[in-house]
């Protein structure tokens, strides 16, 4: 699985940043880890340098092999929170679609028949 980290330039106020919040996604989402290609992390800061309440944004998006991608975004006053706020829902997603191609035992991308 790779992952991909992006953020705008008022997110990055410490150098590990983006290795610590790769790092708490990884985990979260490691069970599926076999199952995706890739995860994108975006992270930022919608009011920039003006203060508020739940102004950082994580959205991450999971790319399963042979599906169509599946993101989620959160919200919170915190860069950490929020990404792990998007992890966890994204694990819970992740586990309701992955759950339900083994449930239905068919193929999600079933070849066409002509």
């Amino acid at each position: 699985m790779q992952v991909q980290f992006n953020s705008d330039s008022s997110v990055m106020g410490t150098e590990n940043v983006a290795e610590r919040i790769e790092t708490s996604v990884r985990e979260k989402l490691a069970r599926f880890e076999d199952r995706l290609t890739r995860v994108e992390i975006h992270v930022r800061d919608e009011n920039g340098p003006k203060h508020g309440a739940d102004d950082k944004a994580c959205m991450i998006e999971a790319r399963p092999r042979g599906g169509k991608p599946i993101g989620v975004t959160e919200h919170a006053s915190k860069v950490d929170d929020a990404a792990s706020k998007a992890a966890r829902t994204l694990a819970q997603r992740l586990e309701r679609h992955f759950g339900k191609a083994t449930r239905h035992g068919h193929d999600p991308r079933p070849e066409k028949v002509l």
